[in-house]
């Protein structure tokens, strides 16, 4: 090896350089987007149906195209059967049919194992279902070990079901904690009574105490742990789940609205049916309880399997979306504004960006975009000229030329590490075209260097990423907004890796990716003003960005890509006033260290460092580490 060779590896893994001083400017800088970090949500990895949703008992409306009796089993003497004939509804048209043989006697009835099992907590848990039949009696709910046989919660429900129609019965109870993720949702009844003929079942649901205590709402502890990540915004419903693999397969936004028993669900764009509980209203309610500003996406004329629409057969289409637009923004006179007031919300909600389509440079669909984008900006500027719009791509060939003034454009970015470092100063250069702005819709890393495929996010991904990050907030006058993706997943079901969150049904389960902590690190330190920051020495391996609050309060990120560690000197010569004792925070870990479900190694370290403003503040940044300073004034 020559000794030049030998020098400049030395560099990479024992950096020569060995301080840094940043020096931060009060004044001068430009604004930063209130938007910046937020979420980016579609049902991927079991993410909606077995994850953020409530609703915890799996092919509960055997929905998609190829239902089968996954997830139940018969308890007793019991045959059980999905029926074809006997539907709930005109949308949940298979229900479950229990036939008990004519002696039968004791408690009988049928289980249902959920997502690869029901989570089962010291909790209050809800039940619903739909039965029809000849049958008075009493019908048991109960919560069971599905190896231990432990009854952790259960519930006596006097029931009088006739073969004439449904009947729709609830009940809540209270459950203790179960040690593991074993566990069956399991509904009896007394077998005697029904001996010799069948009783039906449809859309059975179980719910714990939801986040804000919502009816059909998402689950607190998922719901919490993300609102801890103090984001801005929500995307949705995708992504890829929005395409479908043909036009009829598409996200129907009508189909997922009113009683989960009249939502039909879909063959989800994932392998697995989508139930739509999780449905257009429930993602704005989760908007209105974590402060989110909705960013909704609709279809815009693109599948999965190839097929597109466009010219003038697109028309029904565009106006699809100008009725979901009425639905959510219209008055309760108009006819979907009023069926919105008919569901509980007679107020509008607060739509104020929409994206048109899904990565529309991608599956064919570049070519035609241009002409689809524009059939629907058209239709809804015209009628909603204060919703910012955003086109589904950067790409300038798929896009119509000009670009209408105000109009928003999405990139994405799934990279390994070397790629999200070389893609630090992407928008520096950009121009800054009045009203124009930059999503970056979805980016995480990936990979590893060498290509090999990233299942669990680590320390040397999820640092690249903050260096991506900080480029991004160093430009977020014109990148408005930025979301990790995929969310989550459930990770006995996940289809992509990595994810941000993940969990099962095992207690304490919910685990926050290396990911997942750089996201929560950069989104609870914003300023509203990116600061002007010069140093003694250039970007990479260290990368920073400084930015101040309206209310004088500094914040200085900095990243080291790098083993070795840096010490690092910030002065901030106009801070006046400012604390002598400065918050530090700091993420750091071996290069391939991830958090493993149940295995929660790498967490900030929250700290401290004296300094003053004549001095500065020093402090260490180590090796594949992240440190986020506070200067308060």
């Amino acid at each position: 090896m020559l000794l030049s060779q030998a020098l400049g590896l030395a560099s990479i893994f024992f950096p020569l350089i060995q301080a840094a001083t940043l020096t931060v400017s009060t004044t001068g800088g430009n604004a930063s987007s209130p938007l910046l970090y937020g979420l980016m949500f579609e049902d991927i990895n079991n993410s909606g149906d077995g994850g953020i949703h409530g609703q915890l008992l799996q092919n509960n409306g055997f929905q998609g195209t190829s239902p089968t009796l996954a997830s139940y089993a018969a308890v007793g003497n019991t045959t059980l059967t999905l029926d074809t004939t006997v539907p709930l509804t005109s949308a949940i048209t298979k229900t479950l049919k229990v036939t008990v043989p004519s002696g039968t006697t004791g408690s009988v009835g049928f289980s249902n194992s959920g997502y690869s099992g029901v989570p089962v907590n010291a909790d209050t848990y809800q039940s619903y279902f739909w039965i029809k039949g000849s049958y008075t009696g009493t019908i048991t709910i109960s919560l069971v070990g599905s190896s231990s046989g432990i009854v952790y919660g259960s519930s006596d429900i006097t029931v009088t079901s006739t073969a004439a129609k449904f009947t729709y019965v609830t009940t809540t109870f209270a459950s203790s904690q179960s040690p593991d993720g074993d566990n069956v949702w399991q509904l009896t009844f007394d077998g005697s009574k029904v001996a010799g003929s069948s009783l039906w079942f449809g859309l059975v649901q179980l719910f714990p105490v939801t986040y804000h205590e919502r009816f059909n709402g998402i689950r607190a502890d998922v719901g919490n742990f993300l609102e801890a990540i103090g984001p801005s915004f929500l995307r949705f419903p995708g992504g890829n789940n929005l395409e479908g693999a043909s036009p009829g397969d598409r996200w129907k936004w009508n189909e997922t609205i009113g009683p989960v028993e009249n939502r039909p669900g879909r063959q989800g764009d994932w392998g697995y049916a989508n139930t739509d509980a999780l449905g257009l209203m429930e993602y704005l309610q989760w908007c209105e309880d974590m402060s989110l500003t909705p960013i909704l996406a609709i279809w815009s004329g693109l599948t999965l399997g190839g097929g597109i629409i466009s010219g003038a057969a697109l028309t029904p289409y565009v106006d699809d979306a100008l009725n979901e637009l009425e639905f959510l923004l219209g008055p309760t006179t108009s006819t979907w504004g009023a069926l919105r007031a008919s569901y509980g919300h007679p107020t509008p909600y607060s739509i104020s960006h929409l994206e048109i389509g899904n990565e529309d440079n991608l599956s064919g669909g570049c070519g035609t975009y241009a002409s689809r984008f524009t059939a629907f900006y058209d239709a809804i500027h015209a009628a909603y000229p204060s919703i910012t719009l955003i086109a589904s791509t950067t790409s300038s060939s798929c896009l119509p030329s000009p670009l209408p003034s105000g109009v928003w454009t999405d990139i994405h970015h799934y990279e390994e590490p070397a790629q999200f470092i070389s893609l630090f100063d992407e928008f520096d250069n950009y121009p800054r075209t009045p009203g124009y702005g930059i999503f970056v819709g979805e980016y995480a890393n990936t990979a590893t260097d060498s290509g090999a495929t990233t299942y669990w996010s680590n320390v040397q991904g999820a640092v690249s990423e903050a260096v991506y990050m900080i480029g991004l907030e160093r430009n977020s006058d014109l990148v408005k907004m930025a979301s990790y993706a995929p969310l989550l997943e459930h990770f006995n079901m996940a289809e992509w890796s990595p994810d941000l969150v993940g969990l099962d049904s095992r207690p304490g389960s919910l685990t926050g990716s290396v990911s997942y902590c750089v996201q929560k690190l950069f989104s609870k330190a914003r300023g509203s003003t990116i600061l002007p920051a010069t140093a003694d020495v250039d970007f990479n391996p260290l990368f920073w960005v400084a930015s101040m609050t309206d209310t004088g309060t500094y914040y200085v990120k900095i990243a080291n890509y790098q083993i070795g560690s840096q010490n690092v000197t910030v002065r901030i010569p106009g801070a006046e006033g400012a604390s002598e004792k400065a918050g530090l925070q700091t993420l750091t870990g071996a290069p391939t260290q991830s958090n493993y479900p149940l295995d929660i190694t790498v967490l900030p370290v929250e700290g401290f460092v004296n300094g003053s403003v004549a001095s500065g503040w020093t402090f260490e940044v180590p090796g594949y580490g992240i440190t986020v300073l506070t200067v308060t004034s």
